[in-house]
C-alpha cells in the first residue's frame, strides 16, 4: 500500500496553524494544482488563510514583513495564487533567512516564528508537488502535467520530469522541441543523473552507487532535517555527541533552512559520496577543537596512523563539509 503524502508540522509551530494545517491535510486528498473543481489554492484560502491572519495580527507589525504577501496587506492564498507556488517557495526562504539573520532573538516567539514559516513552507512545497487523486493525460500531449513535480529520489534535484516541466511552464521550450519531447521517456523518480539507464542503453554506474547508499544517505538526511529544525542545540539524534555536534557546528556555518529541502537533500548525497563516514565526522570536529592526531586517537580509543589516514583522506572533501573556524 502506497503510503500517504503528509505535510510537516515543524515543532513549536503556533497550535493554531498547526491544526489548521491538519484540517488542511484531512480534506486536500482530492485537491491538486492541476483541478479546477479542488482548486488546493481555494482551500489554502478557506482553511489557512484565516488562522494565517489571526497569527500574524497577534504579532508586532514588523513581523509580517517577513511573511511573503503579509507585509502588503495580501493574504496568504492571493500571494500564491500571484506569483506561483515555486516562487512563494523561493521568496518565503529569503525572506526567513533574512530575519534569521537580523532579528532573530532566538528567544521563545521568534522561534515560535521560524518554526511556523518552516510549517507553512513545507506546506506550500508539498502543495506544488502533490499528485491528485486520479490523474489523466493531457489530450495532444504525451505528458501528464498532474504527475508529480519532485526532487529525485536519490539526491536534491528536480526529476527529470519535474525539471522538463519547470521549463516548459517558464516558456523555453517551443511547439517543436516540446513534440520531440513527447516521444522520451522522462522519469518522475530520478534526475538525469541518477537515472538507470543511460540515453545510449547502457546502466547508469552513478545510479548504481546512489542506489546502494540509499540507507545512509536517508539517514543523513534526517540528522540534517532535524538540525535544521531547532538549530540552537545539537539535535541529529546520530547516537554519538561528536557527530550530533559536527552536524550542529556544519549548520551553524550555512544560511540554509529547512525550507531548502533540495539544498539539504543535495548536502546529504555530498556527505555519503564523498565516504563522510561517522568517524570521520568525530575526527573533524575533534580536530576543530584544537586536539593533535595523538589526542584525537586516544579521545577515539584508536591508533593515532588510522587518525592520519583518516585526515588524508579528509582533505580532499568539498569545503561545504569542512567546519569553518
Amino acid at each position: 500500500m502506497k503510503k500517504e503524502q503528509t505535510i510537516t508540522i515543524w515543532e513549536g509551530c503556533d497550535p493554531d496553524i498547526s491544526e489548521a494545517i491538519e484540517r488542511f491535510q484531512d480534506r486536500w486528498r482530492p485537491y491538486s494544482t492541476a483541478s479546477r473543481r479542488y482548486s488546493i489554492v481555494r482551500l489554502i484560502q478557506e482553511v489557512i488563510d484565516p488562522a494565517v491572519a489571526t497569527y500574524m495580527n497577534a504579532l508586532p507589525a514588523r513581523y509580517s514583513g517577513f511573511v511573503s504577501g503579509v507585509g502588503a496587506g495580501m493574504d496568504f492564498s492571493e500571494t500564491i495564487r500571484l506569483v506561483g507556488f515555486d516562487t512563494m517557495v523561493r521568496l518565503q526562504r529569503q525572506l526567513l533567512r533574512h530575519f534569521i539573520k537580523t532579528v532573530d532573538k532566538q528567544d521563545s516567539r521568534d522561534q515560535r516564528f521560524v518554526a511556523t514559516v518552516e510549517s507553512l513552507t513545507s506546506l506550500v512545497w508539498d502543495c506544488a508537488c502533490k499528485r491528485p487523486k486520479k490523474t489523466t493525460t493531457t489530450t495532444g500531449v504525451n505528458l501528464n502535467a498532474q504527475r508529480k513535480h519532485g526532487f529525485c529520489e536519490l539526491c536534491g534535484e528536480l526529476t527529470e520530469f519535474a525539471d522538463f516541466m519547470a521549463t516548459v511552464a517558464e516558456d523555453q521550450v517551443n511547439d517543436v522541441e516540446l513534440q520531440d519531447r513527447k516521444k522520451l521517456e522522462l522519469s518522475h523518480q530520478y534526475c538525469a543523473r541518477h537515472r538507470p539507464i543511460l540515453a545510449n542503453g547502457s546502466r547508469n554506474p552513478a545510479y548504481r552507487q546512489a542506489k546502494r547508499s540509499l540507507a545512509q544517505f536517508n539517514l543523513e538526511l534526517d540528522r540534517l532535517n532535524r538540525q535544521c529544525a531547532k538549530r540552537a542545540t545539537p539535535q541529529a539524534a546520530s547516537g554519538d555527541p561528536l557527530v550530533d555536534r559536527y552536524i550542529y557546528h556544519l549548520m551553524l556555518s550555512q544560511t540554509v533552512q529547512s525550507a531548502d529541502k533540495g539544498e539539504l537533500r543535495n548536502q546529504a548525497r555530498l556527505m555519503v559520496d564523498s565516504k563522510l563516514s561517522d568517524r570521520k565526522k568525530q575526527i573533524l570536529i575533534l580536530q576543530w577543537d584544537g586536539l593533535n592526531q595523538s589526542e584525537i586517537a586516544r579521545k577515539l580509543g584508536i591508533e593515532r596512523q588510522a587518525v592520519s589516514k583518516a585526515l588524508k583522506s579528509l582533505a580532499s572533501i568539498p569545503r561545504m563539509l569542512q567546519l569553518k573556524e
